[in-house]
């Protein structure tokens, strides 16, 4: 990650979350950057027969080739301009809505929402927090 990454409102939270909606890894990318940047570090230890639900900016031969090559099955629609044709169930496609439900649980926390962090750490340190407060949050009501 690079040290002149700021925190900010151009800033984007990239994540990895579990199937219960619970953030897994996190990293920061540039408002600028693609998305695809992250994606290797982010997707470095998948376990083997897990399914991968990424958008359409994930969407990369070498995205899907690492993917496989951990055991893993990719499931990300396909850009418009992809010649070879992949394999993509929209109906797991679906579950992809527990990953939007997480980027809206830690906006909530006043110190992500304004992004008053300078600093690329920093702000990121806050977003890892929040996030484990989260995932606590299940486990504060369960019997």
């Amino acid at each position: 990650m690079s040290r002149s990454l700021r925190g900010g409102l151009a800033t984007k939270i990239q994540a990895v979350v579990d199937a219960q909606g619970h953030s897994k890894r996190l990293g920061l990318t540039a408002g600028q950057a693609h998305d695809g940047q992250v994606a290797e570090t982010l997707l470095d230890h998948l376990g083997p027969c897990t399914i991968v639900l990424a958008d359409k900016a994930y969407d990369a031969d070498c995205t899907r080739a690492s993917i496989e090559d951990q055991g893993a099955t990719p499931n990300i629609p396909q850009k418009s301009n992809q010649r070879c044709k992949s394999c993509f169930s929209k109906s797991l496609y679906r579950e992809r809505s527990l990953i939007e439900r997480f980027f809206s649980k830690p906006k909530h926390f006043g110190r992500i929402a304004t992004r008053y962090d300078k600093l690329a750490e920093n702000f990121l340190a806050m977003v890892q927090l929040a996030s484990i407060r989260l995932w606590l949050r299940n486990y504060e009501s369960t019997p």
